[in-house]
């Protein structure tokens, strides 16, 4: 069935979703979390007739559910967006929704109140159509995507469901793939003395030279293996250097924080033991080198078969809708689709189109936030059966 999306709606709900400051707190002192777009979120799920219910998960910061049931006897889909957003420097107006040939400018109009739109777009038309799926689907709207994920976090400890759609932007493509992080400490152990004792320090920034140097060639090695079809090759950079404490000391310590992007099939065990190999060969070179290195945090990697019935379901409804089959991508960013793959639900990525994501000039197009309400639409009336 080609279901009906009301583009007055969709465009209507849009507009207003990006005149709210859902700037993530955790990012920036302006930032008013997701309150007010919460309590929108819930009063629009409940207008166009879907159970809703706000979760509340600290100051100003809510998780957003709601369920349209089905006869009891079909799969249940989720669609997900958060409603958090990145901060607003040097932007002029982020929150002013203007339209200009077709494209709707603002913080968070791609990422991701488009596809929030587009989700309420695609629950209205299933409504609206009378026609009642056989699955439950699951319209949710998460916390904190942008810093820690304490909204998805949430979300699989208390709901779950046979497969799910995360609606961050792919320029309508189908994404079943992105790579993942892991954090780590790493710190050269030196030894504190006056400048001119040199008979007695130890420099523990000189230290570090030694490992950035060797880190530098596994960075480059990195990026020249095998990549990974759809999501790319693994990286890593050193993103907090601290070390010393005045000019005329030896430092005794230096610190480097440094992240590690991983593809499907790496493990933290063997990013760690990567990083250890350096260590050990620099402490085999000189037994005054002396270093550890430890991960802080990490997400997963995601990745889905084309042909998992979630997959297949999205691919047809793309089809249907744009007359072509999509492309089939992944992203070198994480998402949230990371954490419904861990807890079991079969997840692909589908988002609209649009330009500017985190940048002083986001914008994204209306007519693809239409198709994607539609692909949806179509998606769970197929997959909820």
């Amino acid at each position: 069935m080609d279901y009906v999306i009301d583009r007055e709606y969709v465009n209507r709900t849009l507009a207003d979703l990006v005149r709210i400051n859902s700037v993530n707190p955790s990012l920036s002192p302006d930032g008013k979390g997701e309150a007010e777009i919460g309590a929108y979120v819930d009063n629009a799920l409940s207008a166009i007739g879907l159970d809703a219910t706000t979760y509340e998960l600290g100051p100003n910061r809510v998780n957003v559910i709601g369920i349209l049931p089905g006869s009891g006897d079909g799969r249940s889909l989720l669609l997900n967006a958060h409603m958090d957003t990145v901060g607003v420097e040097g932007m002029t107006d982020p929150f002013s929704a203007n339209l200009r040939e077709g494209n709707l400018y603002g913080r968070g109009s791609q990422d991701m109140k488009g596809s929030l739109a587009a989700m309420l777009g695609a629950a209205k038309a299933l409504v609206d159509s009378g026609q009642r799926l056989a699955g439950d689907l699951l319209i949710t709207a998460v916390a904190d995507e942008e810093y820690a994920s304490i909204g998805m976090e949430h979300l699989v400890e208390t709901t779950t469901a046979d497969a799910a759609i995360v609606t961050e932007p792919t320029d309508l493509t189908l994404c079943r793939a992105h790579r993942g992080f892991i954090w780590y400490e790493f710190e050269t152990v030196g030894r504190a003395a006056h400048g001119s004792r040199y008979m007695e320090g130890i420099d523990a920034n000189m230290r570090m030279g030694r490992f950035l140097a060797r880190l530098d060639h596994l960075e480059q090695e990195l990026r020249h293996r095998s990549p990974h079809s759809l999501a790319g090759p693994p990286s890593l950079h050193a993103a907090l250097l601290r070390g010393g404490t005045e000019v005329s000391v030896y430092a005794a310590s230096s610190h480097l924080t440094l992240e590690r992007r991983t593809i499907p099939g790496e493990t933290q065990a063997q990013a760690t033991a990567e990083l250890q190999a350096i260590v050990d060969q620099l402490a085999a070179e000189d037994e005054t080198f002396k270093a550890t290195v430890r991960p802080t945090f990490r997400r997963e990697p995601f990745e889905i078969s084309a042909d998992a019935p979630i997959s297949l379901a999205v691919e047809k409804a793309i089809s249907d809708r744009l007359g072509k089959k999509p492309n089939h991508t992944g992203q070198t960013f994480w998402t949230d689709a990371a954490l419904l793959a861990e807890a079991g639900i079969d997840t692909v990525l589908l988002g609209p189109i649009g330009q500017g994501l985190h940048s002083a000039e986001e914008w994204v197009n209306l007519e693809s936030v239409v198709d994607l309400a539609a692909i949806l639409a179509a998606t769970a009336f197929d997959f909820c059966q």
